[in-house]
């Protein structure tokens, strides 16, 4: 039963993260109107950057490939841990109305890695 649950979440997690990569480069979802000031000006700031979204996006959507296939899934969790730590720092210090869905974003993201921590063991011995 647990693995069939981490499944769906992960599949899931997965499909946001590959709409959230698409949508980056496509802009097929239009803004919400009614965002803060100060998340707009770190939208406005990270757009500045003109390859930074890009990169996210790309990473977002092969991250998300992999994150739904069960035997590349612990390499996507390592790939989409810094994004992660930027939804939920943007989510904490610039706007708080995205935090329900960052926290859940982030419960998947420490689950996946804690159900594969002994692949993670090679690395730090």
């Amino acid at each position: 039963m647990k693995n069939k649950i981490l499944f769906v979440a992960s599949l899931l997690f997965g499909l946001m993260m590959v709409n959230a990569g698409l949508n980056k480069l496509f802009n097929y979802m239009p803004a919400p109107a009614n965002l803060s000031e100060n998340l707009q000006k770190a939208f406005n700031a990270f757009t500045e950057i003109g390859w930074l979204m890009p990169l996210v996006a790309v990473v977002e959507i092969i991250g998300g490939i992999l994150f739904i296939i069960p035997k590349t899934r612990a390499l996507a969790a390592l790939m989409l841990f810094p994004i992660i730590v930027g939804i939920l720092l943007i989510n904490t210090v610039t706007d708080t109305s995205g935090m329900p869905i960052a926290l859940v974003f982030v419960a998947v993201e420490l689950w996946v890695i804690f159900e594969n921590r002994e692949k993670y063991l090679a690395l730090i011995k």
